[in-house]
């Protein structure tokens, strides 16, 4: 009985890792021509759900992306775009919410820190297969 405990407790703990393992730890950004590394410290805080880039995400896209809303928006979760759909929205800034003004009071750090986030927990980030 004491086996299949440490069995399980030992599969759970393998299956956390590789997911873990799994989300991209780094970024590059085009608008300020520099590699983002969000595997450890700070940055690493900030890009997560609870972090700067998570809140930015809550307080501020999803007050308009939400279902049924008003004002036209799509419906956005983070997994609606990959990665690299995530990068082209910020580098481009041919959304509505870039042109519109949206964005405008948000700083530079920011930004940085909601496209980290959603960067980082993208659609297909999950993938255990993906390379590190």
């Amino acid at each position: 009985m004491k086996t299949n405990g440490i069995a399980v407790l030992l599969i759970t703990s393998l299956f956390f890792a590789a997911a873990a393992l799994a989300r991209p730890l780094h970024r590059y950004d085009y608008t300020t021509k520099s590699c983002r590394s969000f595997g450890e410290g700070q940055l690493e805080w900030d890009s997560r759900p609870w972090g700067v880039g998570g809140k930015v995400f809550r307080q501020l896209c999803k007050k308009c992306h939400f279902r049924g809303n008003e004002a036209g928006a799509s419906f956005l979760q983070v997994e609606s775009k990959t990665s690299k759909g995530w990068n082209r929205v910020f580098a481009e800034r041919k959304v509505a919410c870039a042109r519109d003004g949206a964005w405008d009071g948000l700083t530079m750090d920011q930004q940085l820190k909601l496209n980290d986030y959603l960067y980082r927990f993208a659609f297909g980030t999950m993938d255990i297969y993906d390379e590190v």
